[in-house]
């Protein structure tokens, strides 16, 4: 190992050697403790021995005699003109690999909740990411808005009011780290109230209000939406919804459900929390509009680019009451002071140029297209709901966990209608009129992959045999439980 070269390397370490058994015992020591805790994982370069010894006031000597010896323990290794680094341990002996394990990829995955992040729009966005650092002001890099970057609130209020029908003022706009932080914020803001939320629904979401203070009381979902008609009896609050494209179910709320739903918050000065995950993506007419634009002083719509663009982004934003963007917008101050303000400049950047309306209508054909591959594949035999919106399609099945037993056997990962109930089934069929089914995200896969990943949820299908009534001849599942 060459030290003059390595010297060069900026490892910091941290160790506390214990020198009573001898000063280079208790280095070895340090460091075989540290590499066990995996205080120091796997790959990690270790400073040259010169640069250890002078930062523990040690000779070089002692310093290379406990890296020889631990190097010979298998605990390091060193290459010429590699330096040393810890090695990859055997999980199974001494030493052992510390690193938290991970659970087995499926072979196949159509779980719902992401897009195909193999889509992301790179170059574009980093076209937008120059120009936005090009023309930011050095203000930019300081603490800002709780509310969000104007440039960001500006581009969406054009956006959202053109492609959403959302009433969408720049000063009614909070931008956050996602839609689970807009969610927590606003339950919060409630100060511990009642919340409807959709039956079935994402657990998840669920979890995230109660820990955030609420009580969450379910509102049934049927063929024609949430029923709003029962929100009077429950007492809530306000009302978490998925108008456009109720998840897991699928269905689109229908209008004289939207009027009631409007009509109960203006009576009770209750609130309703829109949540529009993939709304830009409709399949078969033009994106239905958002519930917000028909009461927006009742309404509080909340988007992000996570479906569009990707997860990692980690941007949301919430369209707020007037009454509203005040006390939401100092709980944001306490929370993280602001949503990190570059990736706000870039995107504002893709909306004003119109990379992002070109974007979504790309990957809206893309997901269409995958759409049609499913229903080719199952809905001839299955019925399959849902489809006329999004990323997913609930596909009906007379007993999950025999389908769900069979998806694993062939590697495939799907996601299950049971475990969105509140009062989760166990798959099984039990007599209450709660419809079977799977969840099938057809957004997750990269293309490549896809096609297999169909024939591979075919064939579970086909071992499970017929259930359900398979789709019309339109495209559009027939009429059932929802």
């Amino acid at each position: 190992m060459d030290d003059d070269f390595w010297s060069g390397v900026g490892v910091d370490l941290h160790l506390e050697p214990d020198a009573a058994a001898g000063r280079r015992a208790g280095l070895e020591r340090a460091l075989r403790d540290a590499v066990r805790a995996g205080r120091l994982a796997p790959g990690t370069r270790l400073p040259a021995t010169r640069r250890l010894a002078v930062e523990l006031g040690l000779s070089r000597g002692t310093a290379k005699a406990a890296y020889d010896q631990l190097i010979a323990e298998g605990y390091l290794t060193a290459r010429q003109g590699s330096g040393t680094e810890v090695a990859s341990l055997p999980a199974d002996g001494t030493p052992v690999d510390v690193r938290a394990p991970h659970a087995r990829a499926p072979r196949f995955d159509l779980r719902p909740g992401s897009p195909d992040v193999g889509t992301f729009p790179a170059a574009a966005w980093l076209r937008a990411l120059r120009r936005a650092i090009a023309t930011a002001p050095s203000l930019a890099y300081d603490y800002g808005d709780p509310r969000g970057r104007i440039e960001l609130r500006t581009a969406l209020s054009g956006y959202l009011g053109r492609a959403r029908g959302v009433i969408a003022p720049p000063e009614r706009i909070v931008i956050t780290s996602g839609y689970v932080q807009g969610l927590a914020l606003l339950t919060r803001v409630l100060d511990g109230g009642t919340v409807a939320m959709e039956d079935p629904g994402l657990p998840f979401h669920r979890d995230v209000v109660r820990k955030a203070g609420g009580t969450v009381v379910p509102l049934p979902v049927d063929e024609h939406g949430a029923r709003a008609d029962l929100l009077e009896t429950l007492g809530a609050d306000a009302a978490v919804l998925t108008p456009a494209h109720q998840y897991p179910t699928g269905v689109t709320l229908r209008p004289e459900r939207r009027r009631a739903l409007t009509d109960w918050a203006r009576a009770r000065d209750a609130l309703i929390i829109e949540d529009d995950y993939d709304g830009e993506f409709r399949y078969d007419r033009q994106p239905v509009g958002a519930l917000q634009g028909m009461a927006p002083s009742h309404v509080v719509y909340l988007g992000t680019a996570s479906k569009t663009l990707g997860p990692a982004l980690r941007l949301g934003w919430m369209v707020l009451p007037p009454h509203l963007v005040d006390p939401v917008a100092d709980i944001k101050l306490h929370s993280d002071h602001h949503t990190e303000s570059i990736g706000q400049l870039a995107l504002a950047e893709m909306i004003v140029g119109h990379a992002y309306d070109r974007h979504v209508r790309a990957c809206r054909l893309r997901y269409r297209r995958r759409r049609d591959q499913l229903l080719d594949r199952v809905g001839a035999r299955r019925s399959v709901r849902g489809i006329a919106a999004g990323l997913h399609a609930l596909v009906e099945v007379t007993d999950e966990a025999e389908v769900l037993a069979r998806a694993e056997e062939e590697g495939l990962a799907v996601g299950r209608l049971g475990d969105h109930w509140h009062v989760p089934g166990d798959g099984r069929p039990s007599g209450d009129g709660r419809p079977q089914g799977l969840v099938v995200g057809y957004g997750t896969p990269r293309e490549r992959t896809y096609p297999e990943a169909l024939e591979a949820l075919g064939r579970v299908l086909e071992e499970a045999g017929p259930a359900g009534r398979p789709s019309g001849s339109n495209g559009v599942a027939r009429a059932g439980a929802f």
